[in-house]
């Protein structure tokens, strides 16, 4: 029941996907890199997640309800320090033969997918597609500090296919069960499933979107992995969730300081331009 995808094939080769696919190196019971929980790949949808550095790359297994296959960069010394850990404390999580994969050059690429943005090719004349831009922070909500993201898009976001120019960013999430927020105090409920927020080896990779073939697919993705504050990921991993914000570009633009990034979230809420949801935390 291994997921093994295109992307992560283009980097193991063929001949590796189908030895994974026919069971010869993937191991029957894992560690979720994501959830942290036990695996059987023999009895649930087991993802193949690998792990890429400059020089190195370790094929890790996830439950497929957790993360979806895929191709993560991860720094190479981060990623040596992972190899060690995982050497020391989680025997079955990968085997010997799929430990330490030699990867061919270049390293892949990451970019952002817009699956809710304008087409990826604008007509002359035309604006550009979006850019979604993401900001870490802690926020208060009656008395419980949230880690939170704040998504504002660099442009006006319209709905596929369309050429009007129209702003439809929050519409197209309020669709998939964001709320719009008017008192930042009140913790909004989460979306629709199979939303979630990537967290692996304490950076943030994506924003997970429910997929149209099932589980879930990356809604942003960082062009290399986030680093994020201590207390920020602390605050995710006691709560096991993430508020994540959404407003129309040029809402609230980049604030130095996290009061000041509140102030402008209030004023957003005010005019009705803040839509919010929890996001449970995928990974750590």
């Amino acid at each position: 029941m291994l997921e093994v995808s295109e992307d992560v094939r283009a980097e193991i080769g063929d001949d590796e996907a189908e030895s994974l696919l026919a069971g010869a190196h993937a191991p029957d019971a894992y560690d979720c890199t994501s959830c942290r929980q036990p695996g059987d790949s023999l009895h649930e949808p087991t993802s193949t997640v690998l792990f890429v550095g400059e020089e190195t790359a370790v094929l890790a297994f996830a439950h497929a309800r957790c993360v979806p296959s895929q191709v993560v960069p991860v720094d190479e010394q981060q990623l040596r320090g992972a190899v060690e850990s995982i050497g020391q404390g989680a025997d079955a999580a990968l085997p010997a033969q799929a430990a330490v994969p030699t990867v061919p050059e270049p390293v892949v690429e990451v970019h952002i997918p817009e699956p809710i943005t304008a087409p990826p090719t604008a007509p002359p004349g035309q604006p550009q597609p979006a850019v979604l831009g993401v900001t870490c922070g802690i926020v208060l909500c009656g008395d419980t500090q949230h880690a939170a993201l704040v998504v504002e898009p660099t442009g006006p976001v319209g709905r596929p296919g369309s050429a009007l120019g129209e702003d439809e960013f929050l519409s197209l999430l309020t669709e998939h069960g964001f709320q719009i927020v008017q008192d930042v105090n009140q913790a909004p409920a989460r979306p629709r499933a199979g939303w979630s927020v990537l967290m692996a080896m304490g950076q943030l990779h994506a924003i997970l979107q429910p997929s149209a073939t099932g589980g879930s697919a990356a809604w942003w993705q960082a062009h290399q992995p986030l680093q994020v504050t201590p207390g920020w990921r602390a605050a995710a991993a006691r709560k096991s969730e993430v508020i994540m914000y959404a407003v129309p570009a040029g809402t609230i633009g980049r604030q130095p300081r996290e009061d000041l990034l509140r102030i402008a979230m209030d004023r957003a809420a005010a005019h009705g331009l803040l839509a919010a949801g929890m996001l449970p935390l995928a990974g750590t």
